[in-house]
């Protein structure tokens, strides 16, 4: 049989994507991706039911959709896997490219957000499952090492002060976002795949007092996982701080507790914002006289009452604050000075850089939804750093008769 693209297979079918990012075209994408590596029966009758119900009328031979798919995608899966992984919380995908780029294949992806599911098929040619809290762990693969930046909002500093000004409850007590860690538990405990890798906000660890990182840690223990977590700056491989608690785990039944797993030694800081600066930037990104008034006024005010609120001013021979979620409001905590004009933002691309995505990455959103996506996401090379050390434990036991099923 002759080898069709996805994007052939996608025109032939006329998917406009926006109108498929749904658990249909998620099972579809997914059997596509995994029709020869022993996990297609996971998603085949649903994908099947897709095609009838939404695609068939246009498709003359049904058998054209099961031959050998190349994905002409930026980051297709690797031909040959040295193990398997679930990308949870996936946003747009760094935690996964960071994997993939060691060998990994994903056989599972969860994403809530439509405008996030869209950056991620564009790149890796599948679209993720949808609410995690709705999908039954069952249904989920069986893996080798479960993978989660798994949303902080109730846990960082900025989130906490909102929610407590607006009066709602934070950490394991907001019912929307907090508890979403035990979906991660539950997964594991039926699953039990051979590790982990969990990230989080730094302010994780101390949230209140210490106890909410308490309880993962010991969810995470009694689960017969040995657990390894530390706190690691991004800086050391982008130009920005951003520190970010990693944590870790093995499968006590397979690994007895020796697993040989340390941190990786992060090399010297030596990137500079003006390294990942694009050259010809359109006027929009600067700051119009009326937003940079405001935010000197709002500066000098905070300043007068003793606190450091205000905008931070990038020094391009050094590094950034850390880029977040809410950069699309006004670009206020990085700002670049340029000369006889008023200091910009960043481009998304530069956003990208920031977190270390290569330039093939796609962009296919706006301006504003690439601003949250790149701060909520995961500096990539420090990521694949913690994922070096976390397969070579894994890939040294590979010949245990203990190891899961899950690894080729």
């Amino acid at each position: 049989m002759a080898v069709s693209t996805y994007s052939d297979i996608k025109e032939k079918l006329n998917i406009k994507i926006d109108k498929h990012l749904n658990d249909g075209f998620a099972h579809l994408t997914h059997y596509w991706q995994n029709h020869t590596n022993g996990v297609s029966h996971y998603f085949k009758s649903q994908a099947l039911e897709y095609l009838q119900e939404d695609l068939l009328s246009v498709v003359e031979d049904l058998e054209q959709l099961y031959i050998p798919l190349k994905f002409d995608v930026p980051f297709p899966p690797v031909s040959k896997p040295k193990f398997k992984f679930i990308d949870l919380f996936a946003g747009i995908g760094g935690i996964r490219l960071a994997y993939q780029n060691l060998g990994g294949k994903c056989v599972f992806t969860s994403e809530w957000n439509n405008f996030a599911k869209k950056t991620y098929e564009a790149n890796f040619g599948e679209v993720p499952f949808g609410d995690i809290t709705k999908i039954d762990e069952a249904a989920i693969p069986d893996h080798d090492v479960l993978l989660a930046g798994f949303p902080c909002q109730p846990f960082s500093i900025a989130g906490v002060s909102k929610k407590n000004a607006l009066g709602r409850n934070h950490g394991f007590l907001d019912e929307t976002q907090g508890t979403l860690f035990f979906d991660i538990a539950r997964i594991l405990e039926h699953k039990r795949p051979a590790a982990f890798m969990l990230e989080n906000v730094k302010n994780l660890v101390s949230h209140d007092k210490g106890n909410t990182f308490k309880v993962i840690r010991n969810t995470l223990t009694e689960l017969g996982y040995s657990v390894h977590y530390k706190v690691l700056d991004g800086k050391h491989f982008v130009p920005q701080h951003r520190e970010r608690i990693i944590i870790v785990g093995f499968k006590n039944e397979i690994f007895d507790g020796n697993e040989n797993f340390t941190f990786p030694q992060l090399p010297e800081q030596t990137a500079k914002i003006k390294d990942i600066l694009e050259e010809d930037v359109y006027a929009k990104y600067t700051l119009s006289d009326k937003l940079w008034l405001y935010l000197q006024n709002y500066a000098n005010k905070h300043k007068e009452k003793g606190n450091g609120f205000g905008f931070g001013m990038t020094d391009l021979s050094g590094i950034s604050r850390t880029l977040s979620a809410r950069y699309y409001k006004d670009g206020s905590e990085i700002l670049l000075p340029q000369d006889g004009l008023n200091p910009r933002r960043l481009t998304p691309r530069e956003c990208a850089r920031l977190q270390g995505f290569p330039d093939s990455f796609i962009i296919p959103v706006s301006d504003n939804q690439s601003y949250k996506q790149f701060g909520n996401s995961v500096t990539v090379p420090l990521i694949q750093a913690v994922g070096v050390q976390l397969v070579k434990s894994l890939l040294s036991i590979h010949e245990s008769p203990k190891f899961t099923k899950a690894v080729y």
